[in-house]
């Protein structure tokens, strides 16, 4: 019996070493094999926003560089928490990816009360693809041509003037709230489910002004339907050198920049992320992904896996600073 018992249990041994050895080597045959079928891009806002603008290029190029098609799947909502939360429920297989902003990924943790998920915690950092200054927009109609003449006329009728923004918690959202509480003005804020929404009722009249990233406003700038008043960021824009910093414009210190970089669910295979990071850095290093970007007022971004992580976590504290300084919550 002893020796039956002994055989038997280094037959089983011999078999738990083979099936365990099967399957790392079918893993890391699975993961040279990725991707075998298409990837799908989650852009948590609306078609024709400032995300959609970085999203779908990177898509387009994504889909050469992997030999897949990589398809856009626009979930707004809810500031960009429904399209992050739908990433996270999903399998950590590399097929469904997030087209994370500095709103789902930064302000939206302090911002909102009761948050269905942890930016920290429930993502997997991929790559930084982009970054772009938020811009005051104004219409014509508003008779002002300057932050200036802007806040003057704010505080001539407190609560009498209104701007749109993409949604509470983006990035939009959260500048006008750094502005208000930078200038003392009353400014009725009015969210939408995404840019494009806002700036068709900015060009029908029914707002007066909008906070949002240069990218979705300008061609209605350079077409004059739109007066842009100043951007966020430290420096000026190449893409409108004209147009003054909030800082130029007399409010020392303020800077906010919108930034947009892909995560996918925690737990991810290391293999697998670094496969799309490399081929993201291909995309963002290309002329050819810049000269779509770049004239638009976008700032192209390239690096690590690590280096997008630590530059998450610096912005988380950086924006958590921000929302508490404003007073902007969300339940």
């Amino acid at each position: 019996m002893q020796r039956v018992s002994l055989c038997s249990a280094g037959r089983a041994l011999a078999l738990a070493t083979f099936l365990i050895g099967s399957l790392v080597v079918g893993a890391a045959h699975a993961a040279d094999a990725f991707p075998a079928h298409a990837i799908r891009l989650v852009v948590p806002f609306p078609a024709g926003g400032p995300t959609d603008f970085v999203a779908r290029p990177l898509a387009q190029f994504l889909s050469e560089s992997l030999h897949q098609q990589v398809i856009v799947d626009n979930r707004g909502g809810a500031g960009g928490t429904i399209g992050a939360e739908a990433v996270v429920k999903s399998a950590p297989d590399g097929y469904t990816l997030l087209m994370g902003t500095v709103g789902t990924q930064a302000i939206n943790a302090r911002l909102y009360r009761k948050l269905a998920y942890d930016p920290r915690k429930d993502f997997t950092p991929i790559a930084a693809v982009a970054a772009a200054p938020v811009t005051l927009v104004v219409s014509p109609k508003l008779g002002v041509h300057s932050i200036a003449t802007f806040i003057a006329k704010a505080k001539a009728q407190p609560g009498g003037i209104t701007f749109g923004t993409a949604g509470n918690g983006t990035p939009g959202h959260l500048t006008g709230e750094m502005f208000r509480a930078a200038t003392g003005v009353d400014l009725k804020h009015v969210p939408y489910r995404g840019s494009a929404p806002a700036i068709s009722d900015l060009l029908g009249g029914q707002i007066d002004a909008m906070f949002d990233p240069l990218q979705s406003v300008l061609p209605h700038v350079q077409a004059g339907k739109f007066v842009l008043l100043g951007v966020s960021s430290a420096k000026r824009s190449a893409a409108v050198p004209d147009a003054p910093t909030f800082a130029e414009s007399g409010l020392a210190g303020f800077e906010a920049t919108a930034w947009w970089g892909v995560y996918g669910p925690a737990g991810m295979p290391a293999d697998v992320a670094d496969k799309l990071n490399a081929a993201i850095r291909q995309v963002t290093q290309s002329p050819a992904f810049r000269a779509l970007l770049e004239p638009r007022g976008v700032e192209v971004l390239d690096g690590s896996r690590a280096d997008f992580a630590r530059f998450g976590e610096a912005e988380l504290a950086k924006w958590g600073k921000a929302v508490e300084a404003s007073g902007a919550t969300i339940d």
